[in-house]
């Protein structure tokens, strides 16, 4: 079999970056590359032509992840002619919906990854990407009247617990009570 051009290598790159991006999200960073790989329909041997380790690719597939939600809340804005109350309450009320519960491949980072990011080593790139996305949230968050990282842990803490209890009556409860609080302050 021939060697790949460099674009079709770029391409095979992105596609792994966006698949672990997901399935990290989904699944946790203790994915397999063996498993990763076969979900961005490639071989396992293509990954260590693509990155030096998996750590690398935890790296790229943090700060992907992160990348994709700001574009999001940009969106909203956009969306929202520029007001940010209105694009607030609309990430508001899709981060509290039982449709982000129950997709996390598509869903919030912060949320997400946060156990892996805690497991982490402290001097690893994807915990200062992780923090910097954090960062960026709470201040996306923020209102003339709350802290963004009040309500940050808000909608984190509500996320986290619905998708721990869902199946029993108390997830939607969770979702509800938060964005209520979340209406009611901001």
């Amino acid at each position: 079999m021939g060697r790949v051009s460099q674009a079709q290598a770029e391409e095979n790159r992105r596609r792994v970056v966006d698949t672990a991006s997901r399935l990290f999200r989904e699944q946790g960073t203790h994915v397999s590359v063996a498993d990763l790989m076969k979900a961005a329909g490639l071989t396992h041997g293509a990954f260590y032509r693509q990155f030096a380790s998996k750590e690398a690719l935890v790296d790229e597939a943090t700060a992907h992840a992160f990348a994709e939600f700001s574009q999001r809340h940009s969106a909203g804005l956009e969306r929202h002619d520029g007001q940010r109350d209105a694009a607030q309450q609309a990430l508001i009320d899709t981060y509290l919906s039982v449709e982000h519960r129950d997709d996390p491949a598509d869903g919030c980072p912060v949320a997400a990854l946060a156990t892996d990011i805690a497991r982490e080593g402290g001097g690893r790139e994807a915990r200062s990407l992780y923090a910097e996305g954090v960062a960026d949230f709470a201040d996306f968050l923020a209102t003339d009247d709350q802290d963004g990282i009040a309500r940050l842990c808000t909608l984190f803490g509500a996320l986290v617990l619905s998708r721990a209890t869902k199946g029993s009556p108390l997830s939607e409860e969770i979702l509800a009570a938060a964005h209520a609080a979340l209406t009611e302050a901001g």
